[in-house]
Order: structure tokens, then sequence, then C-alpha cells
């Protein structure tokens, strides 16, 4: 079941279930769940590879970050792709998962993020990819709401992540072994 705003305010106040969350969301919620906002945009570059035991990651080069009271912005080109991290954190009990979709604003843009899951146990920033698949540029204000959080319960509880992206890094150093 998803978890209505009501409730995850409380889990914020008493559990620290987001941090760093808007004064928007924090107030008036929108929806069943919270907007986060663009606050690192990540270049790739290299390789990559993703096998049966080992994976490596590109390289990525920060292009711009959130800074407070600064104006900073990001044109996305057609065809562009970046990675890019939210300016919240979550920190998810065993027993809540959390669900992203994009902000309409983004595909009635022509901008294609690419979502997952946080995992029961995951603390730390979210990391996602995004596409200009659309005939025109884009301009995104960094600290700018555009993606969509829903938390759901996982009945019988979950097992705690375990994975290397614990913590919110957005790539790896090297090719590693997956756990």
């Amino acid at each position: 079941m998803i978890l209505g705003p009501k409730l995850l305010l409380q889990l914020v106040k008493e559990k620290k279930l987001v941090e760093g969350l808007g004064e928007r969301d924090l107030k008036t919620p929108e929806g069943a769940g919270f907007d986060l906002r663009l606050g690192e945009v990540y270049k790739i570059s290299g390789h990559a590879f993703l096998g049966i035991t080992e994976r490596e990651t590109p390289t990525v080069e920060l292009v711009t970050k959130y800074e407070e009271g600064k104006k900073n912005t990001i044109t996305i080109k057609p065809g562009d792709y970046y990675l890019v991290s939210t300016m919240e954190k979550v920190n998810l009990p065993l027993d809540i998962t959390v669900n992203f979709k994009p902000r309409t604003t983004t595909f009635r843009s022509g901008l294609n993020l690419r979502t997952g899951n946080g995992a029961p146990g995951y603390s730390g920033k979210l990391t996602f990819g995004i596409k200009n698949e659309g005939p025109i540029e884009v301009v995104i204000e960094l600290g700018a709401r555009f993606v969509h959080a829903q938390f759901e319960w996982v009945d019988g509880g979950g097992n705690q992540y375990k994975g290397q992206w614990q913590g919110g890094r957005v790539t790896t150093e090297k090719r590693e072994k997956q756990i």
C-alpha cells in the first residue's frame, strides 16, 4: 500500500525517512509522496562493464550542482545523457521501499528519466539517468522538483540493502566485485 502524506511527514519527523526536503513538501506535499529536487548533474565518459560477478561503471565528471542562493541551470540538448542526483537523502527502514516516477513536466519537455527502486535499508542520496529524447533543448534549474517518490510498506518486512551504492555514491572507482 502506498503511504500517504500525513504518515510520510510523521516518518520524516520521527525516523528521518527523508532528509533535506524542500519547504513545499514539508508543508503541503502533493499527491501520495514527495517531489525530490535536482542537486547534482554528472557527465559520463569512458567505458562500462556489467558481468556476472563484477562491474565497472563509467567515469563521471560533475557538471553543476545546486548552490544555496544561486540560480544554476543546465541545458540538456537533444541526445544528451547525464546522471543526476537528488538534493534529498533517504533513510529507508526494513519495512518500507520507495519507487520513483518522473514529474510530468520532464516528459512533456522531451526528457526521459531513468529511475529505479530504493530498497529497504538503503540510506543516501538518489541517482538517476536523464536523457533528452525530444527535438528541443531543455533548461533545468538546479533545485527544481523533477522526480516523485512514492513509499510503500513491504508486507512481511524486507531484507537489508547490502549493495555498494549504499550512501549514495554515483560511480565505481574501478572494476569491482558485486556484492
